[in-house]
C-alpha cells in the first residue's frame, strides 16, 4: 500500500492509500476533492473507499465531489457521527475493521477532539521485515508534537484516547491531518525544557520548515519521547504545569497550549 500525502487548504493533509496491484485507492479525510481527483488521475486508479475520522468540514468537505466521479465508493465514519458526515454509509465502532486490497486496518474509538472521532490503524504488512512499520491515520486526535483541541470531549476522554494510541508499537507512522509541528514543538519545549530529544527535534523541524518540507508522517516512538500530550505521567512535566494526576496534567497542558 503506497501512501500519498496531499496538501490542502492552509495546513491540512489528505492521505491517499493506493493498492498498485489492483489499481484501487482509498482516501482519508478528503476535506477537498480536487487534489484527490488529480492524484487518482495521475495514478490511473479508481476510488473505492473514503475513510473519515470525524465530521469537521476540512476533513469531509470533498466527500460529495468525489462521489460524483466515483459513485460506487463507500463512505466510512464513526457510528457517533451519524448525520454529520456527508453521504456516510458505514458506521464504525471500536474494533471494527476496514480494508484496501490485502491490507486490513483496525478502527479505534478516540473521542476528545470531537465526541465521535475514530482512527484507523494498519498493522505492518510484512512482520518478517527488519523494521516492520504500521500506519496510523488519527485525524485531529494526535498531532506531531501535540494533540487536537477539545471541542466536544473532556480531558478524561482525550487522555484515554491518547493512551490508546500510545500503546501502539513505536514503529508506527503517525499520519496526522495538519502541519502544526513547529508551533507544537515550540510549546512543548516551553513546558519540557530539559528534554534533550525534544531540543534536537525542534532544530530538525525548524530546518525542514525553513525549506517548506513536510514533517508528516512522524514515528510514534519519537512522539512518545517528545510530545508532552503523550507524557502526562512524567514527574518533571507534572511539576512544570502543577498537575497532581495524569488527567489534571493533561488538562493544564491543553489549557496552556490553547493560550500559547
Amino acid at each position: 500500500m503506497d501512501i500519498y500525502r496531499l496538501p490542502a487548504f492552509k495546513d491540512n493533509y489528505i492521505f491517499l492509500l493506493h493498492d498498485r496491484q489492483h489499481q484501487i485507492a482509498a482516501v482519508v479525510d478528503p476535506g477537498d476533492g480536487a487534489p484527490v481527483l488529480q492524484c487518482l488521475e495521475d495514478l490511473g486508479s479508481s476510488l473505492v473507499a473514503i475513510f473519515n475520522t470525524h465530521h469537521h468540514t476540512d476533513h469531509v468537505g470533498g466527500n460529495r465531489q468525489l462521489l460524483k466521479h466515483f459513485p460506487e465508493a463507500v463512505v466510512y465514519g464513526g457510528s457517533q457521527d451519524r448525520g454529520r458526515i456527508p453521504e456516510q454509509q458505514v458506521f464504525l465502532q471500536e474494533g471494527d475493521r476496514v480494508s484496501l486490497g490485502e491490507r486490513s486496518g483496525q478502527v479505534l474509538f478516540v473521542p476528545g477532539h470531537t465526541r465521535g472521532h475514530i482512527a484507523y490503524y494498519f498493522p505492518p504488512a510484512d512482520l518478517e521485515a527488519p523494521e516492520p512499520w504500521g500506519e496510523l491515520f488519527c485525524g485531529d486526535t494526535l498531532f506531531a508534537g501535540g494533540c487536537g483541541r477539545l471541542f466536544e470531549g473532556t480531558p478524561s476522554q482525550m487522555v484515554n484516547s491518547l493512551n490508546k494510541l500510545r500503546q501502539l508499537p513505536d514503529h508506527t507512522w503517525v499520519w496526522c491531518a495538519h502541519e502544526y509541528t513547529l508551533k507544537n514543538l515550540e510549546f512543548a519545549l516551553s513546558v519540557d525544557t530539559a528534554n534533550a530529544a525534544l531540543q534536537q527535534r525542534l532544530v530538525t523541524v525548524q530546518a525542514l520548515r525553513a525549506q517548506h518540507q513536510p514533517t508528516i508522517p512522524t514515528p510514534l516512538g519519537l512522539e512518545k519521547l517528545t510530545n508532552p500530550f503523550l507524557r502526562w505521567d512524567q514527574p518533571a512535566l507534572q511539576a512544570a504545569v502543577h498537575g497532581q494526576t495524569s488527567e489534571q496534567t493533561f488538562a493544564h497542558l491543553r489549557q496552556q497550549k490553547d493560550r500559547f
